[in-house]
This record gives C-alpha cells, sequence and structure tokens, in this order.
C-alpha cells in the first residue's frame, strides 16, 4: 500500500516492535553465554581477570581495577548502545517501490560544527584520566607505604641463578626482639686493584680499570646474616614468614640485574647491583599476609641462561611457628633450613616448585604433586616439634 503522497508505508520505515525484542534478547543470550563458557565462579568474574592476592596491598590494587573496568565497561555500554541504536533505527531502508525518494532523505542532515557537543567529548576524557589518575596515586601511596620498626626484616640477595634470604631483624609476637640489626654484617669494603699507568700526551695518568679502579668481585652493599636460606641447584630456598604481620624486603644483586616477584603479592621489584649508584630504592613492605601457606617466587627479569630455574618459595605460617622457627635457628647455628623447618613440623622441602635439571636435556623429572600449597604442617602426618620447641 503507498500513501498518497508517494511515500512508504509506516510498516517498512522502522522494524517491527517484535524483532526489536528479539535482537535484545539475542544479544543478552549472548552475553550470557560468553559469561558461563568461560567457566569462571562469580569470585573469580567480579575480579575481571585479576589474580587473587594475599596482601592488603593486593587488596587495593583490585579495588582499584574493578572500578577501572567497571567504569571501562560503562564507557564500553553508552557506546555499544549508540552504535546499535544507529544501526537499529537509522540505518537506510529499503526502496523497492519505483517512487523517487524526496531529496532529504537520501542523505541525513550534514552538521560541519557542533561547539557544545565538541567540548564536551573534549573535556570528558580529560576528567576521566584526572579521576583515574588521582585513584592511581592514592594506590600506588599506599601499595609503597613504608613503616619504621616493621616487625621482620628479610635481606633478599639475587644472585646468578638462585636466592638468598636472611633475617635482618626479627620482632617476636611478644615484643621479644629474636633477631637485632646490629647482627648482620656487611661484605668487604671495596679493594683497589694494584694501580696501572697509561701515557696521555706526555703524561703518565692512572688508568681506572673496571668501576673505576674497584674489585668487582667484592660487593660492599650486600648484606649477611646470622639466620640465612641459601638455594642451590639442588635445592629450592623456602623463606618462612609470618601471617598478619608487617615484613620488609631489602634487594640487592650480587651480579646482573634479577627481580623478585612473587604472584600472589601482585608486585613485584628489580633487584640491582649496586643500588645506590643505580640510584634505586631497594625496600618494599608488605602491611601482613592474609593466610597461610605456600607460595611460589620467582625472578621476573632475563638475567641469563638459567633464568628460569630461579625460583623459590615463600610460605606464610602462624607467628607461634614463625617465631619458634627462628629461635631454633638461633639455638642450632649450623642446622640447614630442612632440618629447622622440620622441627617445627612443616614440609621440609618446597610444596610449589622443585629443583630443575640444570643440564641441558629435553625433559625434567618434576613430580607430578609437590604437596598440599594451603596447608604445610606435618602434625597431622604424625609429626612431633623438636625438643624445646613451643608451637602454641
Amino acid at each position: 500500500m503507498k500513501l498518497t503522497h508517494g511515500g512508504r508505508s509506516s510498516a517498512r520505515r522502522s522494524p517491527s516492535a517484535s524483532r526489536t525484542v528479539k535482537r535484545v534478547a539475542a544479544l543478552g543470550a549472548l552475553a550470557l553465554t560468553a559469561l558461563f563458557v568461560t567457566g569462571c565462579s562469580p569470585e573469580e568474574a567480579v575480579r575481571f581477570g585479576w589474580p587473587a592476592g594475599v596482601t592488603t596491598e593486593s587488596k587495593s590494587m583490585l579495588t582499584l581495577w574493578q572500578w577501572a573496568v567497571i567504569a571501562a565497561l560503562a564507557m564500553g555500554v553508552l557506546v555499544w548502545g549508540l552504535i546499535f541504536w544507529t544501526i537499529t533505527f537509522h540505518r537506510r531502508k529499503g526502496n523497492n517501490d519505483t517512487t523517487p525518494r524526496p531529496a532529504d532523505e537520501e542523505f541525513p542532515r550534514q552538521t560541519g560544527y557542533n561547539v557544545p557537543l565538541e567540548l564536551a567529548y573534549t573535556a570528558v576524557p580529560f576528567v576521566l584520566i584526572a579521576v583515574l589518575f588521582y585513584f592511581t596515586v592514592v594506590t600506588q601511596t599506599k601499595v609503597e607505604k613504608m613503616e619504621d620498626n616493621p616487625a621482620v626484616v628479610v635481606d633478599v640477595t639475587a644472585f646468578q641463578w638462585n636466592w638468598k634470604f636472611g633475617y635482618n631483624s626479627v620482632r617476636a609476637a611478644d615484643g621479644q626482639q629474636l633477631v637485632d640489626s646490629s647482627e648482620a654484617k656487611k661484605g668487604e669494603p671495596f679493594a683497589l686493584n694494584i694501580p696501572e699507568y697509561y701515557e696521555h700526551e706526555g703524561e703518565r695518568k692512572q688508568l681506572p680499570g673496571p668501576a673505576g679502579g674497584r674489585d668487582q668481585k667484592i660487593r660492599d652493599y650486600l648484606t649477611f646474616n646470622d639466620i640465612e636460606v641459601l638455594g642451590t641447584s639442588s635445592e629450592i630456598p623456602i623463606l618462612l614468614l609470618p601471617t598478619g604481620t608487617r615484613v620488609e624486603f631489602n634487594l640487592a644483586s650480587a651480579d646482573v640485574v634479577h627481580s623478585f616477584w612473587v604472584p600472589e603479592f601482585l608486585f613485584k621489584r628489580d633487584t640491582f647491583p649496586f643500588p645506590e649508584q643505580n640510584h634505586q630504592n631497594p625496600k618494599f613492605q608488605i602491611s601482613e599476609i592474609e593466610r597461610e601457606g605456600a607460595f611460589v617466587g620467582r625472578c621476573a627479569e632475563m638475567c641469563g641462561t638459567y633464568h628460569s630455574m630461579m625460583n623459590f618459595e615463600v610460605r606464610a605460617v602462624s607467628p607461634a611457628v614463625f617465631d619458634a622457627y627462628i629461635q631454633w635457628r638461633k639455638d642450632n647455628p649450623t642446622a640447614g633450613n630442612a632440618e629447622a623447618l622440620t622441627a617445627v613440623c612443616q614440609e621440609p622441602q618446597s610444596v610449589v616448585t622443585a629443583p630443575f635439571n640444570s643440564r641441558r636435556v629435553s625433559t625434567t623429572d618434576l613430580p607430578d604433586n609437590l604437596g598440599d600449597a594451603n596447608n604445610t604442617s606435618t602434625i597431622g602426618k604424625g609429626c612431633k616439634p623438636a625438643e624445646g620447641v613451643n608451637l602454641s
């Protein structure tokens, strides 16, 4: 049916209501299908892909991430809505009839300038960026916050291709100072090499040599502690830490640049040789580890041939178990870390990673199941604490 003025019927001018409902329902079904096929739990879904952390700082970063994603989704929904609205209600209609179309229906009204609109879409992004920047700075300040006199201070030394952890300062849950920082020792001062000289324009000048004439084999910035954990090619170093306690890490490298990374901390920092000369702050703190368990640590900086083998384990235990471990290490200075862990009824070997075969082979001997990362206690397996050890 044609109208008397030559136009088309109203049925052709816009899609039917039923067709619009069908399209909206199809989009909704597609969105729900995409959500369900991911296999994500509700907790994982609201994290929007952000890993689960175990520190207070990681929760602050999660909050920032969630609101950033929500803001991006809100903007995306607005843009997608405008796009689909335009596609659905302002697309060009078919013209199967023989009646010529009016000139004003061939093209939409052309607008050269719209100053209010242009000002709006120029200013709004700046406002969004400013808001995001503000909350990023707030979160960064919280994550990098340093407090005086943390309960535990750990000296972390990275080297090709393993780790050494030393307890620089430890204050027990009852306030007793188990390890004092005054007991730590620094590396020997730089020793000058035998002076060498060269002639330049008739003058005899001293050749500075590597590091300004200082012996590269000596590192006076490295710290050595009475209680240490040293990783080897056959043993994964296990750094025992208490839950609910502020911990400070002091990072340094004995050779090249490495990076201290525990994925569950959602934080990593490079470990430099000569931190002061490299203008690097080697220290950072975590306010607490919120739950017990074992967490793998890695080097996140390409540092050489066996970079991928630089794994370690951070094991979080109750403050009572940690204090007993430190006291046992003090009372038995010649004992190894595995013996100390056994004395406090903890798994003596890593339960999250295993030593790699340092030979160039195509296969490894890694076990399929290293242990329970959520429960490293061996009391349930019949372990009895060593004599004099109190775990309560």
